[in-house]
């Protein structure tokens, strides 16, 4: 009798568990990814004022981030292995410190390591976050938990736009990020001693079976392609529109609210790919992503906010399904190494933005038009590349 009054009490913790900890890889992922990642794209003309020493390395300090990212998910996959946890301590120690040396830089050289440290943030949270949450959750409510998480990152953009608006400068806004990366990153620690036992258990006990990563190369190649395109809304988004007099600088902060808003669409990418398929899924979101960056290049002509705010809105959406996908792709392209599967993607993704922050850092944005254009074709070149089909 004891025991049966006791069975239904088991349930409800464990609901409640996986639930917290998918909103607590959300906040992981929206404080190191759309706080200390994307943070340089969002204070781009806070930068450009207040340390116009900096506004020239504006391009190499994004592409500095976006390589960094690639090496943290590079070492997260190799190193953090069975402890999951580990990943996320990482995380949070990478991105708090890369954002307040960011709070006091001065100096470009400075300024480009510390954007790096703080991108590395991300990087390790990525794979970390895929095993945490899928020993948290049931197998059947995975897909719409790692949903939930990838979110974050538009949770975190939103974050920053307020902190943007709130905050009396540059360096207070970085220090509360860093705060926040901290705080963060200790809920997800609290919460994943579980993932660690599986992944010990596991790994002994054979569960996770080698798997080809060539499987994964269709995808990485459309989400570098994909990913360069992005980079010009990420890192220069807000610049161009301020430049081209469509808002205010003062307003650049609602550009990212609007991005983020729109974000919160990701959490819809499981039911996108239940009904169309994982290519066809992937060729949606870029197509997204295509029309959202000429509808921000087309508002720098005319002078159109209104068409600013829309087309960052649909960037945000678009880019958090595309990311939604590749999270996808790996888990079904290599099973039972979704972690591995995600950082080699994001890899690829951040190896591309890093590449095109850089190359349009050196265009004239004077001409954000003719940029625009160049990113939109190099978006659905990536997304026709996702529907080929290599044995």
């Amino acid at each position: 009798m004891k025991r049966s009054l006791q069975a239904p009490e088991v349930e409800v913790p464990a609901a409640a568990q996986g639930l917290g900890t998918a909103l607590a890889g959300m906040l992981l992922i929206a404080t190191t990814y759309g706080m200390a990642r994307f943070g340089v794209g969002l204070f781009g003309p806070a930068f450009e004022a207040e340390r116009p020493e900096l506004a020239g390395v504006l391009g190499w300090a994004a592409a500095a981030q976006f390589t960094s990212f690639s090496v943290a998910a590079l070492l997260a996959a190799r190193l953090v292995g069975p402890r999951p946890r580990w990943g996320v301590a990482l995380a949070g120690a990478t991105a708090a410190g890369g954002s307040l040396v960011v709070a006091f830089a001065g100096h470009p050289a400075l300024f480009i390591a510390a954007v790096f440290l703080g991108g590395m943030g991300a990087g390790f949270a990525s794979p970390a976050l895929v095993r945490i949450v899928d020993a948290a959750v049931p197998a059947s409510s995975a897909s719409t938990a790692q949903g939930v998480v990838n979110s974050g990152t538009a949770v975190g953009v939103v974050g920053a736009g307020m902190v943007a608006f709130t905050s009396p400068g540059l360096a207070a806004a970085w220090v509360l990020m860093a705060a926040l990366c901290v705080g963060s990153a200790a809920m997800v620690w609290l919460r994943g001693s579980r993932a660690d036992a599986l992944e010990a258990s596991a790994a002994l006990a054979g569960r996770i079976v080698a798997g080809p990563r060539r499987a994964l190369a269709v995808p990485a190649v459309a989400a570098a392609v994909a990913g360069a395109a992005s980079a010009l809304v990420w890192t220069f988004g807000p610049l161009m529109v301020t430049s081209a007099g469509a808002l205010p600088p003062e307003h650049a902060g609602w550009l990212w609210v609007a991005l983020g808003l729109g974000g919160l669409l990701g959490v819809l990418t499981g039911a996108l790919v239940h009904q169309l398929g994982i290519r066809l899924g992937w060729l949606s979101c870029a197509a997204a992503l295509a029309l959202a960056i000429g509808g921000v290049g087309l508002s720098t002509h005319g002078q159109l906010p209104a068409l600013a705010y829309g087309g960052m809105a649909l960037f945000g959406a678009a880019y958090m399904s595309l990311s939604g996908v590749l999270i996808l792709w790996a888990r079904e392209a290599w099973p039972g190494h979704g972690g591995e599967g995600t950082s080699l993607l994001f890899i690829a993704l951040a190896t591309g933005q890093a590449v095109g922050s850089a190359t349009f850092g050196l265009t004239d944005l004077s001409r954000p038009g003719l940029i625009s254009l160049a990113a939109v074709v190099i978006c659905v070149t990536g997304g026709l590349l996702g529907l080929v089909r290599w044995r």
